[in-house]
């Protein structure tokens, strides 16, 4: 007991002497021009990229989640594709110059932020929050899962070390090394902390959005895929395997259940087994559903991102080395299926419809059995069903004949590239994007007046009497508005020196 005192109070301390430190930080980093900050960005991304496969693998060895080779693939996503997609990105001094309406507006950070970050994505997703946080001129502070620290820590080390060596203060970027639950609080209550950027399940969302700050939480999907009788069958099923083998599905955009339209579901059975998908049987479905999650309902971390050997391992069954996937005949939704849950591991589930509208309503039930707001699949050659699914469906992101997993978090579309995907007020998060460099920026808005005030805005307040004699208002302002923008515009470029 004294023991776990102690390591609360280590945490807690540690907590506050980061979120200073990043403040302190981040004041002298806020006068940095936009080529410093570009500079300092561009060198941990290339460090990241460059150490892609390390922490791919000390991810995996931390947390036993997923596949070495997969993780360095999100790595390398969350470093250079990302910095890619936010290098053009003006965040430090005028944006935007509206001379038509008189606005100015200038780019202005946060401050610190807290980013929490999970045990499932935890390299990619610290290396994209540091990427996306700095880009705007803040201080950020991870607080990783615990299960992750490690791997989480050796991210920011390495990306604080190559921007540290380009001119980035000291103490901006940082990461939590005793981590507990009262720390993580502690950092996201703190006076120095602006913003919370939380990335995980439900209840890290919850409390991040529970401290009364700004808060940028997304939490878990229970993405469906449906596959339409216009479909590319054979396009289809491999898209659909590879995607949900991929790291052993930890991404949260993963497809979970395939909805097959019935005039092609028989062959896009087939086609999927010929890519390594297994069908379980009943009994074998059972066990996995008590492998998979607990009586309440919640997922058994020890299932997670497992492959379907290990997890046979678990649920005490036999399935045959090939197997990529395993998948499993279900006809209903809710608690009492509960292979319809969202899975973080290599389980699907495989529904049968017979029309597009029929899997629409299939679609709906599983969104809202557990992903509101989040993500959706479709394999479709109908415009007007991919149209109708787009329109309809409680999600903010629908791939479309690609997979869910690289599809949502822009790798095979062209979404903006993120690791941390908004589910809207659906999914009880404050933004339905791709969250991004323009999310943790402010804008400041220098606003003209082009509209004279109404005439009866000035009449006298009741009981109230007149100074002399009331005066028309003045024909002209005493002054050229225009002259003044160009010469604030002029002021502020030769203070930015450009």
């Amino acid at each position: 007991m004294i023991d776990n005192y102690d390591k609360d109070l280590r945490s807690m301390q540690e907590a506050r002497r980061l979120a200073i430190a990043a403040r302190e930080a981040q004041r002298e980093f806020f006068h940095a021009s936009q080529a410093t900050v570009d500079k300092i960005v561009e060198a941990m991304a290339e460090a990241a990229f460059a150490a892609s496969e390390h922490l791919g693998r000390l991810a995996h060895d931390e947390t036993g989640y997923g596949v070495p080779l997969h993780k360095k693939v999100k790595n390398e996503f969350a470093s250079r594709r990302i910095w890619e997609s936010i290098k053009d990105v003006k965040t430090v001094g005028l944006l935007r110059e509206d001379r038509e309406n008189k606005i100015l507006e200038f780019a202005w950070p946060v401050g610190v932020i807290a980013a929490l970050t999970p045990s499932t994505n935890p390299t990619s997703t610290v290396i994209f929050k540091i990427l996306v946080a700095v880009k705007a001129r803040n201080g950020i502070v991870i607080a990783p899962h615990p299960s992750a620290k490690e791997s989480s820590y050796e991210a920011m080390r390495i990306m604080a070390e190559a921007g540290e060596a380009v001119g980035m203060p000291h103490g901006l970027v940082s990461c939590m090394t005793n981590v507990t639950l009262p720390g993580t609080q502690e950092l996201m209550r703190h006076w120095a902390v602006d913003m919370i950027l939380a990335t995980g399940g439900g209840g890290m969302v919850k409390a991040a959005h529970s401290v009364g700050k700004p808060a940028i939480g997304v939490g878990p999907g229970n993405a469906p895929v449906w596959v339409d009788r216009s479909a590319d069958v054979k396009k289809a099923a491999w898209d659909i395997v590879n995607s949900k083998a991929f790291d052993c599905s930890v991404i949260c955009a993963t497809e979970q259940s395939v909805i097959a339209d019935k005039p092609i579901a028989a062959e896009l059975k087939a086609e999927m087994e010929k890519n390594g998908a297994y069908w379980v049987d009943e009994a074998q479905k059972k066990a996995l559903e008590k492998a998979l999650f607990k009586p309440n309902g919640m997922i058994d971390a020890r299932s997670v991102g497992k492959t379907p050997q290990a997890l046979a391992k678990l649920a005490g069954i036999q399935v045959p080395p090939w197997a990529r996937v395993l998948v499993a005949n279900l006809d209903r939704v809710g608690p009492e299926e509960p292979l319809s849950r969202e899975k973080l591991t290599t389980v699907l589930g495989f529904f049968v419809e017979d029309g597009w509208h029929a899997g629409c309503e299939r679609s709906i039930q599983l969104i809202k059995f557990g992903g509101e707001g989040h993500s959706m699949v479709v394999h479709a050659r109908d415009e007007e069903v991919i149209r109708a699914f787009g329109e309809e469906k409680p999600v903010f992101r629908l791939s479309i004949n690609t997979w869910g997993t690289l599809g949502a978090i822009g790798g095979t579309t062209s979404l903006t590239p993120s690791m941390t995907l908004g589910s809207g007020g659906l999914g009880g998060s404050v933004y339905s994007d791709n969250i991004s460099v323009h999310h943790v920026m402010n804008i400041k808005r220098v606003a003209y007046e082009t509209t004279p005030p109404p005439r009866e805005a000035t009449t006298l307040a009741p009981g109230v009497q007149p100074k002399g004699e009331a005066g028309a208002p003045p024909t002209t302002l005493g002054f050229d508005q225009d002259a003044q923008l160009e010469d604030i515009v002029r002021r502020v470029l030769k203070e930015l020196g450009r």
